[in-house]
């Protein structure tokens, strides 16, 4: 499919799920005519949370993209749908002359997704992800003091700043220091920062923990996650990789879901100062979610298990979402086999594009990551 129709397709995704979401009129009048920065936003949910903002902020408002496209091979912006009222910066969160661009656009509101992602590349590069994380965030969070943001939206994790081996169904009034990768004490830090930028400065500040997301718009890779990546192998016929015994849960989350989220979260006031989880509410069995790739896609070849990787100590993730529900009137309405057929359309909408930038490197510490395959389509 060429990139115009693949394009309206992307809109048309978002455009429907805002339908059936039906959001307030208070909502919807809060954002129009505003312009919005979102850093990260050529990502699987800054690309789809972009369509969303660019419809409700109308064409009075400006949405403004800050991304260096460092998660992207060949750094190809093809995933940012092109809007009128949408302007890319290709820029980092790191350079004072990418961010004092930006706030010239006057933002009211900052959606700050971008990430050094995720925890293996945060372990082969645990510089780097210290740097994009943490002095990436102070220097936006000081920007946008300065400039008097309205509020501060801070993509967290909640698969990594819960730690290891907490009770479940995980809610926000547990802590652990209990941290086994870089990138889930940076985003523990990110949270931190934030808080005292609120308390210290009275930026108001919004911490949200995404849990597993997926959907249109990620493209597989080497450090990606794993349902773009069992899509890909088995549209290639390969076996897919297992680490563990397959019995492992994950709270998988569509990306429309966190974006509903994400927007709420910029809305409501009762949101301030808070932490909250941004899931599916359900647990999901990776040897599950293996089989029903597999089913859908035709693919025969066995599965492989390999063994657990050192920093997973996590067999199991489930987040409380009664406090997003509570606060934002969060509520995740897609279903997960709906999900993953709407990402796998996504897929072969887009998979001549998907086998260029596919970014598996061998010889990496990771199993998963590194696991490549005899791909017989690539």
């Amino acid at each position: 499919m060429d990139n115009a129709k693949s394009n309206e397709k992307r809109i048309k995704y978002v455009e429907d799920y805002l339908g059936e979401l039906n959001l307030k009129k208070e909502i919807i009048d809060y954002y129009k005519g505003r312009s919005i920065l979102v850093t990260g936003g050529a990502g699987s949910i800054g690309s789809n949370l972009i369509i969303a903002l660019s419809k409700l902020v109308g064409n009075e408002g400006k949405i403004v993209i800050l991304d260096n496209l460092s998660a992207i091979k060949e750094k190809d912006p093809w995933n940012v749908v092109p809007l009128s009222n949408v302007m890319f910066v290709m820029g980092d969160v790191r350079s004072d002359i990418d961010l004092k661009r930006v706030f010239k656009e006057n933002p009211s509101i900052v959606f700050h997704l971008a990430a050094f992602f995720a925890n293996q590349n945060s372990i082969d590069y645990p510089e780097i992800a210290a740097d994009v994380d943490i002095v990436g965030q102070i220097k936006l969070l000081e920007y946008s003091r300065l400039a008097k943001i309205e509020k501060f939206v801070y993509a967290s994790s909640g698969c990594a700043i819960y730690g290891s081996y907490p009770e479940l169904p995980l809610k926000e009034d547990f802590i652990s220091m209990h941290l086994t990768t870089p990138y889930q004490i940076n985003k523990m830090t990110g949270e931190m920062y934030c808080n005292f930028y609120q308390h210290h400065y009275d930026l108001k500040t919004v911490n949200c923990r995404f849990f597993n997301s997926y959907g249109p718009g990620e493209v597989p890779g080497q450090y990606r996650d794993v349902i773009p990546n069992f899509i890909y192998w088995a549209m290639n016929g390969v076996g897919l990789p297992i680490t563990g015994t397959g019995e492992e849960t994950r709270d998988f989350t569509y990306v429309m879901d966190l974006m509903q989220g994400l927007i709420k979260a910029g809305y409501y006031e009762k949101a301030v100062g808070e932490n909250f989880n941004l899931a599916a509410g359900r647990e999901i069995n990776i040897i599950d979610l293996a089989n029903m790739i597999n089913k859908i896609t035709q693919n025969k070849a066995e599965i492989v298990f390999l063994q657990r990787r050192k920093w997973d100590t996590k067999p199991r993730l489930l987040a409380s979402i009664e406090k997003a529900k509570q606060l934002i009137e969060y509520n995740p309405i897609t279903e997960f086999e709906y999900g993953i057929k709407k990402n796998m359309e996504w897929f072969e909408d887009n998979w001549e594009k998907i086998k260029r930038l596919a970014d598996f490197k061998p010889g990496m510490s990771s199993a998963v990551r590194g696991f490549s395959g005899n791909k017989k389509n690539a």
